[in-house]
């Protein structure tokens, strides 16, 4: 298979994204992460496969899904058509019936042509601030072939090109990978090995252990923690970490990403439930006070992406 024929699911292609390096990006989201955070704000990127998604309140109570849909039993009822995650073949046939858009499919699947298609659209924005492409997801190392086409198709045009990983993939595809990039951005989240199997269903000793293969190869690391009230913004996690990045060499900025709610609605579009009731972004106080912790020990900090 060609580099430009390879195909990867994406669940979104966000253009002029401030937050996701440096300059205007375009950033790509890919399905498929192994880690289930629990205040995960893209959870439509945890599947690796498509995913159907209902907004409630664009319903029009047409019965426009209800007619369309194939399954036993769903013109019963009024009102929008519920997710039947357990029997939905996922046809689509009611996302275009909805007049409204009020049903909708995440995850389509586009070949590296059909990317670089739409990312060559925005090349006059990243020529002028230094922008280029962000492959993120759900975690980019979840499709490898994928991923790494896209990646050699960048740098063959001299786009800047950016990874975003949770670091839990096998290492020499990230580093692979992190060897056809400009930066890497690289998530942490809680540096005690039971705590973060707690909070994301799995270890991070290989995380961990990535981050410095890693950092032994590449010189452009940024790496990002989401701060997130009563789950990882305790001070002695946070000391925790800048302890461990400060031994690192080549870790040029940490980013301390305020926790936001966008994701709750997410999950009830998506029929899942999530462990976020009551938590509110953290406060101003709270994030300088975690700011200063890397400040405290030699790093390059600051708030925000």
């Amino acid at each position: 298979m060609l580099p430009s024929t390879q195909t990867g699911l994406v669940f979104n292609i966000q253009k002029y994204s401030l937050h996701d390096g440096p300059g205007i990006r375009t950033t790509v989201f890919l399905k498929g992460c192994p880690l289930k955070c629990l205040w995960c704000h893209n959870p439509e990127g945890i599947s690796p496969q498509p995913e159907m998604v209902v907004i409630e309140s664009r319903c029009l109570a047409c019965g426009e899904c209800r007619s369309a849909c194939l399954l036993p039993a769903a013109s019963d009822g009024g009102g929008f058509l519920p997710l039947r995650n357990d029997d939905c073949t996922l046809c689509g046939e009611c996302v275009v019936a909805c007049p409204s858009g009020g049903r909708q499919m995440l995850g389509n699947s586009l070949s590296v042509a059909e990317v670089m298609a739409s990312v060559r659209q925005d090349r006059v924005f990243y020529d002028d601030s230094g922008g280029g492409l962000t492959v993120s997801g759900g975690e980019p190392l979840s499709q490898p072939q994928f991923l790494l086409a896209l990646l050699e198709a960048c740098r063959g045009e001299g786009i800047h090109a950016v990874l975003d990983t949770t670091g839990f993939g096998p290492t020499e595809l990230l580093l692979a990978a992190a060897a056809m990039t400009d930066l890497v951005l690289y998530d942490l989240k809680v540096l005690d090995d039971a705590r973060h199997r707690q909070l994301t269903g799995v270890s991070n000793n290989l995380i961990l252990a990535n981050l410095q293969r890693l950092d032994r190869v590449h010189s452009n690391i940024w790496v990002r923690l989401p701060v997130v009230p009563g789950f990882n913004d305790d001070l002695a996690n946070l000391r925790q970490i800048a302890d461990f990045v400060v031994g690192l060499r080549h870790i040029t900025l940490v980013n301390l990403l305020p926790f936001h709610r966008t994701g709750i609605d997410k999950f009830a579009r998506l029929g899942k439930t999530h462990a976020l009731d009551g938590v509110q972004a953290p406060s101003a106080e709270l994030m300088e006070t975690a700011v200063s912790i890397f400040h405290d020990v030699g790093l390059n900090a600051r708030i925000g992406g």
